[in-house]
């Protein structure tokens, strides 16, 4: 995203620059940033792009000032942050990703805090909180607690704190995560506002889709810089190597893990009724009839996407076969109802967080629930696992109704938390064993579950690790492992992958297909509008109620214009919920 001012490509210029930096920390073997160089100018939002763990917030803590580099140069707004942190303090505004606000505190408390710690008093304090709570439309909730409000708003109330004083240079530490497509694009448009007025912008993120939009990127991975420079030079190197396979005439899942077999083919997702492909460097596509796509199956060319190019930059994607399928029973496939939520209803007082939800999930379906931050998917998903009891209506898993027969069905159910479930202090393996036992499993049983977990996600070297200890890559993967050691009929994911890399995204969704190959039933919940492409059928869920329910295909022709006949998932999501916004 470039600036301009009155229709004019603004003069861009340097704020920060580092050679060579190098962090470690006390008592960790890897570095945490190892020879990473770089600049940060005006005039662009520069992505600071890479997984949790890639040394992301590491690196705008060295440039604010706040950690001091083990080795190698730094420079921020034209001085060393490391020792003089004091002449740059009051022109960087810094969100964290976490901690940044108060949550007991009001949005007005929490402004008041931020301007007595950047020293804004008196006529200046009431100017920018006037000018702040227009720029972010929380005028309207200046006395309503932090802990209160959505995703979204919690993200603009950040961005307002950190854009006291009017700083010269703001670093925004994961602005997107958690938050939906709708509030990530008002927090696009917002800090696209900034960089026209001067301001320099660092945008961390772990979203792909999030970096493309970036006028520079800088690419980490475990500390070590994979690539910098614009979203369109990074995707370059897989000009003509990217397609999406159309009118396929079997099932999509399975031809997708023959596709990820074959030689030529380096990564692979579903796309709606489609697949797209990446082929390997110096490779032509292969006839689609050699895995069962059926005559009419054609290629497309497809433009390489950000994505793409950083999966081919870690050296590809995963194979297609899941190693965990191969380890559960198989559930005969019908057309059973075994997921299904009937007038469903949950009041809160006076506020309805679902309102008359209905839908129905067949055995051996994929069903996602979206919907932005505070529209009520969480509360309905909650009740469909049983762990919210509905005001009205029923929520039934395989013919049980939960209300009545919570405990019989939880165990034909498998559970994976947004927030994890596990337990911090205790080991992988301690975990491993707790959960087990909860589900029912002991003696010889149990052990052999635990160690075909440990097997299938590489737990092996952290079985005596604490759980707080691990990676989130590793802890969603124990996560995973808890929530299927029982070999459920049901899963219900909530944002299994938020945060994670997108090769371990992949790894995610190759079990999740091959668990519902097997008869599994999943239900999931997600911000990543490609995963979305995964399921069979989505619910967008708005202001309590279910607006619209139906193939991801189905949801981008619903929206599908003249000016743009083949919407994004993403595209679908925000016309959708636009358009019941203005009604």
């Amino acid at each position: 995203m470039d600036a301009k001012r009155d229709g004019k490509p603004q003069e861009s210029r340097v704020v920060a620059r580092f050679d060579g930096v190098k962090k470690v920390f006390p008592g960790r073997e890897t570095p945490a940033l190892d020879d990473v160089s770089g600049e940060i100018r005006t005039g662009v939002i520069t992505g600071l792009v890479g997984p949790d763990g890639a040394g992301k917030t590491t690196l705008l803590r060295l440039m604010a000032g706040l950690l001091l580099p083990t080795s190698g140069q730094l420079e921020t707004l034209g001085h060393d942050p490391g020792s003089e942190a004091h002449l740059i303090r009051d022109e960087i505004g810094y969100m964290p990703q976490k901690f940044g606000l108060y949550e007991d505190l009001t949005v007005i408390e929490n402004l008041k805090l931020h301007a007595s710690l950047r020293n804004v008093m008196g006529d200046e304090r009431e100017e920018a909180f006037s000018r702040l709570l227009d720029f972010t439309d929380l005028k309207r909730f200046t006395s309503r607690f932090a802990g209160k409000l959505s995703g979204g708003m919690k993200q603009k109330l950040g961005l307002a704190c950190a854009l006291l004083g009017q700083p010269k240079l703001l670093l925004l530490d994961e602005p997107g995560v958690g938050v939906d497509p709708v509030s990530r694009k008002e927090l696009w448009s917002m800090v696209g506002d900034l960089i026209e007025r001067g301001i320099a912008v660092v945008w961390s993120t772990a979203y792909l889709d999030e970096a493309e939009l970036c006028g520079s990127a800088i690419v980490l991975s475990e500390g070590k810089l994979l690539v910098t420079g614009t979203p369109a030079e990074i995707s370059k190197p897989l000009e003509g190597r990217c397609y999406v396979l159309k009118n396929l005439q079997t099932a999509k899942r399975p031809l997708l893990t023959k596709a990820l077999e074959r030689e030529e083919v380096t990564d692979g997702t579903i796309q709606g009724h489609n697949l797209r492909l990446t082929l390997a460097k110096g490779t032509e596509p292969f006839d689609p009839k050699e895995i069962g796509a059926g005559e009419k199956a054609e290629w497309v060319k497809a433009k390489p996407r950000f994505e793409d190019a950083f999966i081919d930059l870690l050296g590809g994607g995963p194979g297609g076969e899941s190693v965990l399928a191969q380890h559960v029973k198989e559930i005969p496939l019908d057309d059973q109802v075994v997921i299904e939520a009937e007038h469903l209803t949950k009041e809160f007082g006076d506020f309805k967080a679902t309102d008359d939800v209905t839908f129905q999930v067949k055995r051996g379906e994929i069903y996602g629930l979206l919907g932005p931050n505070g529209a009520g998917k969480s509360t309905t998903f909650k009740m469909m696992c049983g762990l919210l009891l509905p005001t009205k209506g029923k929520a039934m898993v395989v013919g049980m109704d939960l209300r009545k027969s919570a405990a019989k069905a939880r165990q034909r159910l498998g559970y994976m938390a947004q927030k994890f479930s596990l337990y911090g202090n205790l080991t992988v393996s301690q975990n491993l064993e707790f959960f087990s036992g909860i589900y029912g499993l002991s003696g010889k049983q149990q052990r052999e579950k635990m160690d075909d977990m440990t097997e299938i996600f590489h737990l092996k070297p952290y079985l005596g690790t604490p759980t707080d200890s691990l990676s989130l890559g590793y802890k969603q993967r124990l996560a995973l492992a808890c929530s299927v050691m029982h070999e459920p009929d049901l899963l219900f994911l909530d944002e299994p992958t938020s945060g994670v890399d997108p090769v371990t995204r992949r790894e995610f969704w190759t079990h999740i297909n091959g668990l519902v190959e097997r008869g599994v039933t999943v239900m999931v919940t997600t911000h990543f509008m490609d995963e979305a492409e995964y399921c069979d059928r989505i619910g967008l869920v708005f202001r309590g109620k279910l607006i619209a329910n139906g193939t991801p295909d189905e949801l981008k022709d619903s929206v599908a214009t003249a000016e743009n006949p083949d919407p994004s998932m993403e595209d679908a999501f925000i016309a959708l919920v636009s358009g019941k916004e203005e009604k």
